[in-house]
């Protein structure tokens, strides 16, 4: 899908409305003949019991107008628009509407660019079944709307479609090196520095833990650093670290997962691939900032190399830790890639992990768990996670 602004609308255009409640306020100021159509639309409504909740919706067939309530207006925040924007893409989608002009408050242009492209998100690429029906919404033009933001607003969205797909793809298909291979090109693509490291030297690095978390699969593991300079201020610029987990998938090691809890596992990558999928957005949108990715790449497989419960690690850092349960080999492969990026002395480091199944247990599927020791920063973060839509809980 496209997204753009446009500054006029035609009579025949398919178009969604964004209101407050039950307003019409906004078909008002837009539809010509809205008068005629009034009556039609407020019968609709009772009809429909339309009651202005966020995310209700009706349909007028003679023009094509899709008309979604953003909910009581006190209530209304940007994350609102990117949500209900994300419900009106997936209608187009499976009404099979190939253009259509959005309209709404346009300070909101980038939520509204952000939930249209990814409110048609769906990973089908290895689907037979029906493939050849498929449909995609080709545009969708915002009346009015702030470029600028509709570009950011699509970078943004791409690279979580980007990370999305990743996670998505099966072990078979990524492993350590591909992971590599993969962040390597598409990073590359975009004017970044990629450094991937094999096995020999991680084990010069003294990242043992990397090494012996990932020792036990045919696939070795992988240390990969993307670098993002940017063209103006070298002098006082401040440096950022983010670090992703990337277990390529985590069957449990010699303390392997029984069936259903082995299921999913390829999204223990997750950390990992927002890492890239950061990297190269960062790339497009030149923020005045130095930006390093770090990732540990690895996978944890039961085998006569493997390591074993009852094995003490020495880390890079020179800590020792005794290893109770192989399945607990997220925070061991950290530790060696925390401390690299703690030696390039960041003035923050962001890490992202699927650590432990405990903190779905107390937080749910949707939220993630935040452990900050800088409340400042960790305040920064949890006011973005409720503009941006992607919630945070402090812990403990």
């Amino acid at each position: 899908m496209f997204v753009n602004s446009v500054k006029s609308v035609k009579p025949e255009d398919v178009k969604v409305f964004l209101i407050e409640g039950t307003s019409l306020e906004l078909l008002e100021k837009h539809i010509k003949n809205f008068k005629s159509l009034k009556p039609i639309i407020e019968k609709t409504m009772e009809v429909e019991r339309f009651k202005g909740k966020k995310g209700e919706f009706i349909k007028l067939i003679d023009p094509i107008t899709y008309i979604y309530s953003l909910g009581e207006p006190d209530k209304i925040t940007e994350d609102v628009y990117r949500e209900v924007a994300s419900k009106a893409s997936a209608k187009l989608k499976k009404d099979k509407i190939p253009k259509a002009v959005l309209i709404a408050d346009t300070k909101y242009s980038r939520a509204i660019t952000e939930g249209l492209l990814l409110g048609s998100y769906d990973f089908d690429k290895y689907r037979t079944k029906d493939k050849e029906e498929k449909f995609d919404v080709e545009a969708v033009n915002i009346l009015n709307g702030d470029q600028k933001d509709i570009n950011i607003g699509s970078i943004v969205a791409d690279a979580q479609i980007f990370a999305r797909n990743l996670v998505n793809e099966p072990g078979c298909v990524i492993n350590p090196i591909t992971l590599a291979n993969i962040a390597k090109e598409e990073c590359e693509k975009v004017g970044l520095e990629v450094n991937v490291y094999d096995e020999k030297w991680i084990q010069e690095q003294n990242m043992n833990g990397l090494w012996m978390v990932g020792k036990g699969s045919e696939t070795p593991p992988r240390f990969i650093h993307i670098i993002y300079k940017p063209k103006k201020n070298k002098k006082n610029r401040k440096k950022l670290a983010i670090v992703g987990k990337g277990l390529t998938f985590d069957s449990g090691g010699l303390n392997i997962k029984t069936g259903d809890y082995m299921r999913t596992m390829k999204l223990d990558k997750s950390g990992a691939c927002n890492t890239i999928a950061i990297m190269r957005a960062i790339a497009k949108l030149e923020p005045d900032v130095e930006v390093h990715g770090f990732i540990g790449a690895a996978e944890n497989m039961p085998d006569g190399k493997a390591y074993r419960p009852d094995d003490i690690i020495v880390f890079r850092n020179g800590k020792t830790a005794e290893i109770d349960n192989t399945d607990a080999e997220g925070r061991v492969t950290l530790a060696d890639v925390l401390s690299y990026a703690s030696e390039q002395k960041p003035d923050v480091i962001i890490d992202m992990a699927t650590l432990t199944g405990a903190c779905v247990v107390a937080l749910g599927e949707f939220t993630a768990g935040l452990f900050v020791n800088d409340q400042e920063l960790g305040n920064t973060l949890l006011e973005l996670s409720k503009k941006t839509g992607e919630r945070l809980w402090q812990l403990p």
